[in-house]
């Protein structure tokens, strides 16, 4: 067996650690303390916290409270070994992974409890698992972040990743009595709109010997803004069977899908497709009227005609060739606004007593217009012409007639709340005894109002395209009269090919927890029990009334109950008497924007009855997230043991902490289900439309053992060893009970599964340090991982009689609701009792993924070359492959390759830093994206450079700071591609983002 590359490196590494410990037997003496502050205190407090833990833990500590140079927390723990953050379209980070896992395998904490918001991630993701967002949290209100990557059994349970706790100031992190105040107020200039944004903060603290309270504020209002390109996929040409020249299999025609297209996906559809079987052209297609680049009306789409008018490829190829589904620039601007306020209190009474309450609240407002211009591909008819492909089949370039172009204009307006607060205390009895207990409890909530007016450009008027492909792809649109102007809202703009969208989501989550914590001994030696209860929550739900509004605006209204007609409902084209914005007034509710249209919103929802609908929406199964509706609750009571101890081994001091955590979950998953009407009978009475929530309560308690011990080799080296067992909770999406039964014969269904169990990883750790001095230290780690808990789909037949609406109720699908097409496929196959139903279920798989690493840090002051200067540089490696069935090739979203690196140089009140950060390409999807057999999602690799400086006025009151800081400084894009590097999914730039500010304490 081929031995994986890290663990030669890894040997390599521990000799040169060995060496490093020999060399530095000799020569180590005791160095006096000197209290250093700025960039190199906050890395000299990292370091000797790293040095005093026994399992490994990363920290980044503020250079003073209202101190951090970041924006966020997730910029602030960006250059850490190990973790990767995704960042949102405006190029801000928002989520954290580490050690090769995604986001939802890390467990975040506030002041050491668990916390979930309602936010959904960036503006393009679901976050529907225990994601937290972490720009909702300013840095400058916080002190110290901690990433657990090895666990002990009193950490909570949750993230087989590692642990993230955030940790938030409080009076008593100064050292000395009396009142403290800090100032600071920035200037934020975005490049690419050329604007500026303001962000204040201020904190005020009070301390004596007994009592302390602190009180602090942060307010940003950022301009958003960015602009790119996306796809939603890739296609290719739904080809006949006529035009493959293929032989039609059972139930198929000439006229469906031949097998010239072994790749899949057909979502680009034949022009003019004859689907009757009496006609000499049954299976070709035909040019319609006035289709344009100089095709005649009516000439017979066969595979002679594609072959000549696509010279050099063969129909295979025009077949497979992969076009965009939606190509679309896309363009977003808005504002950000955020204001979190902290309240801490802390009683000292003595020394052996301590009391605190720490409150934190979040609230934020965010406004975007979202505009996309784009060519159909997707259910679409072009018409390829001259078209060259590469050796992929992703055209390179060609000209396509017939397009068709829709405007897409979707406004977001969100709105979250978040507030915690936990109380605690810390006892102390004699010499040997400490309790300390927490509670904690915090509520988020958020609203999506997410509107879509989408009109499209008309068929039939001599549209083409010439297409080439590149980083980001060109669309020079063109009729007979040249150039297409998609910025006049007079070019004959319609409602045929368009939509409406009232798609609104609303979420809210709570924790609840309280935990106890005993010790019997000192700081090195002890025994610790601990107990601890929480309690999660959350609610999804979408609210929809697309299908009322679209009556109201373009089709001929409601019914006179205030509902869609049941019957003659008619199409939406603006030309029924009763739309309220008929074809012949689109374009006055348009408007020129930013390289194409905008729609006027405030006029279009006004004349529309928008406000009214929007209030009115029912609540769906979906949302405009795309997140499922849904509930989650969770109760968790855990208890663990914990044993820590120095001993002298062969001469040298180890310390050594084991345990073990035991958790029970009480776990209750709810979705909705909903039957159809169900029509009068001889024998019984019309039935409404019945929804209801059906859920299914399950239990799983696990017992998760850690050992964590560090080997004193001399005075300067440690070398670290960990094992341990971790748990992440499953994704509660993917256990949703309803049952799925839409397929149109009657013969596929789909269950839920609410009785996923968790992930469950056996981890070791092993690796070392040596601290040169000050800040300094050379370190590294290797890690390896063993995770179950993936799933495949099992399959299995029930009789229709025995349907139900979900697991966890007793309730079958009523016959009478299906349709009649539908009871007739199932009678034909012997009635409900008898007809076989091939149910599909997502159930736990017994493969595994293995995750091998390896960390390398390097943390060195060069003050013999220059007082004050030095660097700060890591490198993380990842390696992963799946064994048996069920387990992923690799988890997604993680690169196998990062590193980051930075200059500091610190003297006579200046500072400078210049950081990268690079993060290699990922895998971000799973395979057989649109259909395409084997297409995955993939994030280009990306590097980041970043300036930060400022400097101190030591002598003027308040020691003011001033600070100016570039990101993005290259104008790096954030780019996706489909399978292939130059199949690009989206690309989308930010420019850089410059800050000014001043900072002062008093």
């Amino acid at each position: 067996m081929k031995k994986n590359p890290i663990f030669h490196l890894s040997l390599l590494s521990l000799s040169v650690i060995a060496a490093m410990a020999n060399a530095a037997e000799s020569t180590t003496a005791e160095a006096e303390e000197i209290v250093v502050t700025g960039y190199k205190g906050s890395l000299q407090s990292a370091t000797n916290a790293k040095r005093e833990s026994t399992a490994l833990v990363e920290s980044v500590f503020a250079e003073d409270i209202g101190k951090f140079a970041d924006s966020n927390i997730a910029e602030a723990i960006n250059r850490m070994p190990g973790v990767q953050i995704n960042r949102d379209p405006f190029g801000e980070g928002v989520n954290v992974s580490v050690r090769g896992l995604g986001t939802s395998f890390t467990k975040v904490l506030l002041n050491g409890s668990q916390i979930a918001v309602a936010t959904s991630g960036t503006i393009d993701t679901q976050n529907q698992n225990r994601e937290v967002d972490l720009n909702l949290f300013p840095t400058e209100l916080f002190t110290r972040f901690d990433i657990q990557k090895t666990p002990t059994a009193s950490m909570l349970e949750g993230g087989i990743s590692g642990i993230v706790n955030i940790r938030a100031a409080r009076p008593f992190d100064y050292k000395e009595d009396g009142f403290r105040a800090n100032i600071s107020a920035q200037d934020v200039y975005t490049e690419l709109q050329s604007t500026n944004s303001p962000k204040i903060s201020a904190s005020g603290s009070w301390r004596n010997d007994e009592f302390g309270v602190l009180l602090g504020v942060s307010h940003v209002d950022k301009k958003l803004a960015t602009e790119g390109y996306e796809t939603i996929g890739y296609s290719n040409l739904n080809t006949s069977h006529r035009i493959c020249g293929t032989t039609p299999g059972a139930n198929q025609t000439l006229a469906t899908t031949g097998g010239c297209n072994p790749s899949g996906s057909n979502n680009w559809l034949l022009a003019g497709l004859d689907q009757n079987a009496s006609s000499p052209n049954f299976g070709n297609g035909k040019v319609p009227v006035n289709a344009g680049a100089g095709l005649v009306d009516g000439t017979i789409i066969d595979q002679a005609f594609l072959l000549a008018k696509n010279p050099g490829l063969n129909v295979t190829q025009i077949s497979e060739a992969l076009m965009p589904r939606l190509g679309r620039q896309a363009y977003m601007s808005g504002t950000d606004g955020r204001t979190t306020g902290l309240a801490s209190l802390e009683w000292r009474p003595n020394d052996q007593t301590k009391f605190y309450l720490d409150v934190m609240s979040t609230n934020v407002k965010k406004d975007v217009d979202r505009l996309a211009m784009t060519m159909v591909g997707r259910n679409g008819s072009m018409i390829p012409l001259n078209m060259k492909v590469d050796d992929n089949n992703v055209v390179q370039s060609g000209t396509f007639a017939n397009v068709q172009f829709f405007q897409e204009a979707r406004p977001y307006k969100e709105s979250a709340q978040f507030y915690n607060i936990n109380p605690g205390a810390h006892f102390e009895f004699g010499e040997a005894h400490t309790l300390d207990v927490q509670a904690n409890r915090s509520r988020s909530d958020w609203f999506r109002e997410a509107p879509t007016v989408m009109v499209a450009t008309q068929l039939n008027k001599g549209i083409y395209v010439d297409y080439t492909n590149g980083e980001v792809p060109t669309f020079d649109v063109k009729d007979a009269n040249g150039k297409v102007d998609f910025n006049n809202p007079e070019l004959g703009w319609g409602w045929s090919g368009g939509r409406l969208n009232i798609s609104n989501e609303k979420r809210h989550t709570e924790t609840d927890g309280a935990h106890a914590d005993y010790r019997f001994g000192d700081d090195q030696n002890n025994i610790k029990f601990g107990l601890a209860y929480d309690k999660a929550s959350r609610k999804i739900a979408g609210y929809d009334n697309s299908g009322r509004w679209e009556d109201v605006v373009c089709r001929d209204g409601l019914d006179a109950n205030g509902n869609t007609p049941t019957s003659g409902r008619k199409a939406c084209n603006g030309l029924n008497p009763n739309s309220r914005v008929p074809l012949s007034q689109l374009s006055s509710y348009l408007a020129k924007g930013p390289g194409f249209i905008t729609v006027q919103f405030d006029k279009f929802k006004a004349d529309t009855n928008y406000y009214n609908l929007r209030d009115s929406a029912p609540e769906g199964g979906g949302s405009s997230t795309g997140a499922s509706t849904a509930l989650m609750e969770e109760k968790t009571q855990g208890a663990y043991l914990e044993f820590n101890t120095t001993a002298e081994v062969v001469g040298h001091e180890m310390h050594f902490n084991l345990g073990g955590r035991y958790i029970d979950t009480d776990q209750t998953i709810s979705g909705p289900v909903t039957i159809a009407a169900q029509p009068a009978t001889a024998t019984t009475p019309a039935i409404a439309e019945q929804r209801f929530y059906v859920s299914k309560p399950v239990n799983y308690n696990y017992l998760l053992p850690s050992f964590n011990a560090t080997f004193k080799a001399t005075d300067d080296v440690v070398l670290r060893f960990a094992a341990s067992r971790t748990m992440t909770r499953p994704n509660p999406s993917a256990m949703l009970p309803g049952t799925n039964f839409s397929d149109p014969s009657a013969q596929n269904a789909s269950y839920g599964n609410p009785e996923l169990s968790p992930y469950l990883s056996t981890n070791i750790d092993f690796g070392g340090e040596w601290y040169t001095g000050d800040e300094g230290y050379v370190g590294a780690t290797f890690f390896g991982k063993q995770m179950t808990g993936f799933t495949v789909s099992n399959t299995f037949n029930v009789p229709f009689s025995k349907l139900v609406v979900g697991i966890g109720s007793d309730q079958t699908i009523p016959f009478n609701s299906i349709g009649e097409s539908r009871q007739a496929a199932i009678n034909a196959r012997g009635g409900p009792d008898l007809a076989p139903i091939l149910v599909t279920q997502q159930v736990n798989a017994p493969g595994n993924l293995e995750i091998e690493g390896a960390e390398l840090t390097w943390v060195q002051p060069l003050d013999m070359v220059l007082h004050g200067f030095g660097f700060n540089a890591n490198y993380t490696h990842i390696y992963q492959r799946g064994e048996g069935a069920g387990a992923p090739a690799k988890a997604i979203g993680v690169s196998p390759e990062s590193y980051n690196f930075t200059a500091y140089w610190e003297d006579f009140g200046a500072s400078i830093r210049l950081t990268y950060v690079w993060n290699d390409k990922q895998v971000s999807s799973g395979p057989n994206q649109n259909g395409v057999l084997g297409a995955e999602l993939m994030t280009d690799a990306r590097g980041q450079l970043d300036l930060s400086t400022s400097y101190e006025f030591d002598n003027v009151m308040g020691k003011p700071k001033v600070s100016f800081s570039v990101s993005n400084i290259t104008n790096e894009p954030l780019r996706m591609t489909f399978a292939y590097d130059n199949a690009t999914y989206s690309s989308f730039k930010t420019g850089y983002i410059a800050t000014l500010g001043v900072n002062a304490s008093f």
